[in-house]
């Protein structure tokens, strides 16, 4: 199995490198690798299940770190644009999904689940893709953001639902069912709740948890993989309790260290499980059915790209926007995958399967391509419909109708230095953003009703939860020069249009931080020769007056 382990990671790297410099999400390399590798191409792989059981795990992580984004007051912050769209997208696919099924004579249950498979599309994929193109604050970018963290959420109620229309049965006891496992969801929730909210933040705060940075990392791991464990025991689906925990922890101020913290192991987990779906194709399958994968593929995409520039449009959305939102999401993402998988040998054939596996991985390819010409798309598209009479000119303007929200400020470090920053910043507090390691700064942020995040600036992840990518400035004032260079340089390669202003503790590192992308040093030493070279100046000008008045 290690050996297994070892060629398939090998390979899904050097894939996923190939991908990347064809502009594709690597995730498509960790796809092709599993079905070079897997048993219906070369028949590398030995040990298929055990790899499979193992990337599992990386489903729960994943949805674990999903669930730390999701608070209810950022919930809030969406919009009803985001919130209702993003609900109404999920539902009015699944339903149109489920009928057009139902035409082709499959089972009701089928009908629905293969609904439920194409109702989700890539966050992975289209986020990346977005932020890398600078288009995530854009007007059509921010609602894809909605729909998608929507979609993220119905993940684990889609899971349920294709898990209890697996079972045997009539409707009735499919009804049934459901009730009894929404009870069980409920008292997983309130376990959890009390886990999560009473027990948990006060082992976080113990002072040997941060002298030792491996223990907050196996802690959050425990939680995450304990919680998916407990919904499997109360025959849940592991998602469940795995999300469900990650939002519980979600409005702690420890959750963007938490996320940083398991993304190496979750990356490792989540490349084994998309390389174990690749597994599941077959390329001889694909070439025999292709005009069937290809007509499945222009259904789902004009589909999902129609059902949301409607939906988006009742929101008041521009044409433009709402169907360049509906293009970047026209595709089926990596958790229908999961969907799929546990419809598999129940209510979904093997031959229904491959086809909706070859179709999924074909919408991926295609999302670069989607996302890159979803703005000239919906302008061309808008303006051809209006020379044909059918929408009114005027919802062809596009997106100066909605104010881009203010950019954000970053302060790193909340010292002496940087708690006299976010003083001088009170009154723009709804725009800063403080990151620090000791709770007790946050603690301090957050009197100043400054928002906080506890957690280490020289990773990327907690720098990105913070809002780097989109931030007008950011303030380091880290004492360390070597870790405030490696900040400086860290913000410079993943934000290179922020601003960045840094402290310099001692002269000799100013140089230092310039060199690492700091646009402005404050210069201590000089600073301070500065302030006593005034005050020595203001005190020999009292001295002297007396004597001239003689």
């Amino acid at each position: 199995m290690l050996f297994d382990i070892l060629i398939l990671l090998s390979t899904a790297l050097v894939l996923g490198v190939v991908c990347e410099r064809l502009r594709q999400s690597a995730i498509l390399g960790y796809l092709a690798a599993g079905t070079l590798l897997g048993p219906n191409a070369l028949q590398f792989i030995s040990s298929a299940s055990e790899v499979s059981a193992l990337a599992e795990l990386g489903v729960a992580l994943l949805l674990f770190t999903i669930g730390l984004e999701f608070s209810w007051p950022r919930l809030r912050r969406l919009g009803a644009a985001a919130l209702g769209g993003g609900t109404a997208q999920v539902v009015l696919t699944m339903v149109l999904g489920a009928m057009v099924a139902l035409s082709f004579g499959m089972s009701a249950r089928t009908a629905l689940a293969i609904g439920a498979i194409v109702a989700l599309s890539s966050t992975a994929c289209v986020l990346r893709l977005l932020v890398s193109r600078a288009e995530i604050e854009s007007n059509h970018g921010r609602h894809a953001l909605g729909i998608l963290l929507m979609q993220d959420i119905a993940v684990v109620p889609l899971v349920l639902l294709v898990t209890v229309l697996g079972g045997q049965g009539s409707l009735q006891q499919v009804g049934v069912d459901v009730f009894k496992t929404l009870g069980w969801a409920c008292i997983l929730l309130v376990v959890l709740f009390l886990l999560l909210n009473r027990v948990v933040p006060r082992v976080l705060h113990l002072e040997s948890l941060h002298r030792n940075r491996d223990l907050p990392i196996l802690l959050a791991i425990v939680t995450g993989l304990g919680s998916a464990w407990g919904s499997h025991k109360l025959g849940l689906s592991p998602a469940l309790g795995a999300f469900v925990a990650g939002m519980l922890l979600a409005e702690s101020p420890f959750a963007t260290q938490v996320r940083a913290d398991i993304a190496s192991i979750r990356t490792l987990l989540v490349t084994l499980f998309f390389s174990s779906i690749g597994m599941l194709g077959d390329p001889a399958w694909f070439v025999r059915h292709l005009p069937a994968v290809l007509a499945l593929v222009v259904a789902i995409v004009a589909g999902k790209a129609v059902i949301i520039w409607v939906i988006l449009r009742l929101f008041r959305l521009t044409h433009t926007n709402a169907l360049a939102a509906g293009i970047c999401l026209g595709q089926v993402g990596e958790f229908s995958f999961v969907l799929a998988a546990v419809g598999r040998g129940t209510i979904i054939s093997d031959d229904l399967f491959t086809l909706v596996i070859s179709a999924t991985i074909t919408t991926l390819f295609l999302t670069p391509y989607l996302v890159a010409l979803a703005p000239q798309l919906s302008v061309g598209i808008v303006a051809r419909l209006s020379k044909m009479k059918l929408i009114a000119p005027a919802s062809m303007q596009g997106a100066a109708d909605v104010c881009p929200p203010k950019r954000p400020l970053v302060i790193i470090g909340f010292g002496p230095a940087g708690q006299a920053v976010g003083q001088t910043l009170e009154r723009l507090a709804d725009r800063v953003t403080v990151i620090d390691l000791n709770p007790n700064m946050i603690r301090k942020a957050q009197q100043l009703e400054l928002s906080g995040h506890i957690g280490d600036a020289m990773h990327a992840d907690v720098l990105e939860h913070a809002g780097i990518t989109s931030a007008a400035a950011a303030v380091v004032t880290i004492p360390d020069p070597t870790a405030a260079r490696a900040i400086v340089e860290l913000i410079r390669s993943i934000a290179p249009e922020v601003h960045i202003i840094a402290r310099a503790r001692y002269h000799r590192y100013s140089a230092d931080l310039q060199a690492g992308g700091a646009h402005e040093v404050i210069d201590e030493e000089q600073f301070v020769g500065a302030r006593l070279a005034a005050r020595l100046r203001k005190r020999l000008r009292a001295v002297d007056r007396p004597a001239t008045d003689d």
